[in-house]
């Protein structure tokens, strides 16, 4: 088992091959699209004159920044990225990429997919393995009640099934 201070050293980015895939397009946009038409604009309104007061100038360059910035997270986290097709995945316990149906306190049935960080989406019905729900539903059964610690207090869910799709 990895201790935590391991776990700094290597972190792993879980991701399931459609996150993958965004994280691949963003990177591909802003580094072949947008970086170079801003660079472009910087590079004209630099010919304009005086910077100090140039506005286009200015927002040219704290917008390379900004897409400098996002393109270096883009690539640490591709880098670290492990990719887990959930079609791949088996077994009888809840693995990451499952797709799992709870019901909830009230009787209510809600269903989320457990993704990556990244790709993680509440409105979408989409919680990281490493959120205080996703990662309480991993290796457990259907039958077995799940018990998160919310805002409101604690929760309880009973999982109903999962698929791996």
């Amino acid at each position: 088992m990895k201790l935590k201070s391991e776990e700094s050293k290597n972190p792993v980015n879980l991701i399931t091959p459609e996150g993958y895939k965004k994280l691949i397009d963003e990177f591909t946009e802003l580094s072949k699209i947008e970086r170079p038409a801003v660079v472009q604009e910087v590079s004209a309104a630099a010919k304009q004159g005086d910077r100090s007061e140039n506005a286009e100038y200015q927002y040219g360059k704290k917008r390379l920044r900004e897409i400098d910035r996002r393109l270096r997270f883009l690539d640490k986290r591709i880098s670290l990225a492990r990719i887990v097709n959930p079609q791949e995945q088996v077994g009888d316990k809840i693995l990451f990429g499952a797709t799992v149906t709870l019901k909830n306190m009230d009787g209510k049935k809600v269903i989320y997919q457990i993704v990556g960080e990244d790709e993680a989406n509440l409105s979408l019905k989409k919680v990281s393995w490493k959120s205080p729900l996703g990662n309480e539903l991993l290796n457990k059964k259907v039958g077995e009640i799940a018990v998160v610690e919310a805002p409101v207090g604690l929760r309880e869910y009973e999982i109903v099934d999962f698929i791996f799709k």
